[in-house]
């Protein structure tokens, strides 16, 4: 992946920040890749060279039929040589199949769909051991790349975040990249995450104990437009906008609810005057292609 090609995109004079007394900067890593993009090459790329140190010769992960983390690392296997395996949650996907389940078998990936039952004991250790009964010796990737080598890798995003930022707001998922992110970040730099699933303020509890430092860091979970993945008419047309008036794509997903977060809480005075924030496309663009 090309870092070489990340950029901090101003966007103080768009309608993304209604404040003429606050900066607003988006870290396009969004630009690496099409799809191992933002932040999923950072989560892989620890994994993938410890993969291939151990000596294995496939990838197995975890995800949803719309996970970008799945696509990514379908794609990223195949890039780097691996055979990959992805256990999808839910049975749904086997019959109705999405976009992003499509292109992971394109990059070769096969496939395993599974109960939501038996996928809420994807970090079983007895549960990782039938799987691997099934796929042969394996190295595993927990979902969203939230292990340490993700956290390592997450953390290296810090270094594109200026040093005159005053707050980083980044999109949550599995927490990898936040507690990665926080673990790297100077302290006086406010990290806030944005959460964009119903109670997603709660994942707090689990990742305090991966967050080593400091206490400058909070997530929200007030925008999540109704649960994961939903999508309102609001939403959209603020997606068209800010595509149309700071040639900004976002994602339905993560960056859309972020960025809209962003805005309100400027407007709602959270940002003291003279902030210098920065929020960071996290990629995953292909996901704006299913319904």
């Amino acid at each position: 992946m090309n870092e070489a090609n990340i950029f901090l995109q101003n966007l103080s004079d768009t309608l993304l920040c209604p404040a003429t007394n606050i900066s607003l900067s988006v870290l396009r890593l969004d630009v690496i890749d099409p799809v191992i993009s933002g932040n999923k090459w950072f989560k892989l790329k620890y994994n993938l060279a410890a993969a291939k140190q151990q000596g294995f010769e496939r990838i197995v992960t975890f995800g949803g039929a719309h996970s970008n983390h799945l696509i990514a690392t379908a794609a990223a296997a195949k890039k780097s040589g691996f055979q990959s395996t992805g256990i999808v949650r839910g049975w749904h996907g086997a019959t109705q199949e999405t976009p992003t389940l499509k292109a992971c078998r394109e990059f070769g990936m096969i496939l395993h769909f599974v109960s939501r039952e038996d996928y809420a004991r994807k970090t079983n250790p007895e549960f990782q051991q039938q799987i691997l009964a099934q796929t042969g010796p394996a190295f595993i990737i927990p979902e969203g790349g939230q292990n340490e080598f993700g956290r390592k890798g997450a953390g290296e995003i810090a270094r594109f975040i200026p040093a005159n930022a005053t707050h980083v707001c980044v999109s949550v998922g599995s927490g990898a990249t936040f507690s990665g992110l926080r673990n790297a970040l100077p302290g006086y730099q406010f990290l806030l995450g944005f959460a964009p699933f119903k109670k997603g303020e709660a994942i707090l509890d689990s990742l305090r104990p991966l967050i080593q430092a400091t206490d400058n860091y909070n997530i929200t979970g007030d925008y999540h437009f109704g649960g994961f993945a939903k999508l309102n008419e609001m939403l959209k047309q603020f997606m068209q906008q800010a595509e149309k008036e700071a040639l900004l794509p976002l994602d339905r997903v993560y960056t859309a609810k972020m960025f809209w977060g962003i805005r309100d809480l400027i407007a709602k005075g959270f940002f003291p005057p003279g902030s210098r924030i920065v929020g960071i496309h996290t990629g995953g663009l292909q996901g704006n292609g299913f319904t």
